[in-house]
């Protein structure tokens, strides 16, 4: 399955696809969570708005809509970040990075998985995609 190298326009034959890692679930949850909350708030302060007349309840009607936009366009935003993985590299977002040209793998708690290519380039992954102790195993695997 050719995809294009993003860094040198060189056609690159990953291989078979191995798995994707989208975003952990938790994180999911968690917007799913907050975008929820802030919808049945937004509604609380319109019909407050509504009954009392207060502009004070009109304006936080608005922040609330403005959280749960934001909250929902950042879920829609967080599909793209997927991290697949093939024979013979992987790929994430826009960045492809084959076995041969990686040279260290370093994990943070905080950072995430941090490849190191033999070009001196970085891909950082971040700790929010599902399944990076997996992920970073099998990166682990493939260098040695």
């Amino acid at each position: 399955m050719p995809v294009s190298d993003q860094i040198s326009e060189r056609p690159v034959a990953l291989g078979k696809l191995i798995s994707i890692h989208g975003t952990s679930p938790a994180f999911l949850q968690r917007a799913a969570i907050v975008a929820v909350l802030s919808f049945v708030f937004f509604l609380a302060m319109l019909a407050a708005f509504y009954v009392r007349q207060h502009i004070g309840y009109f304006v936080l009607s608005t922040a609330f809509l403005v959280v749960h936009l934001f909250t929902m366009i950042g879920w829609w935003m967080q599909k793209r970040n997927a991290v697949k993985l093939y024979e013979n590299g992987l790929t994430y977002k826009k960045t492809t990075v084959l076995w041969e040209d990686a040279d260290t793998v370093t994990t943070d708690a905080g950072v995430g998985l941090t490849i190191a290519k033999l070009n001196k380039e970085t891909l950082v992954i971040p700790s929010s995609i599902d399944g990076i102790g997996k992920l970073a195993a099998h990166v682990r695997a493939r260098l040695r």
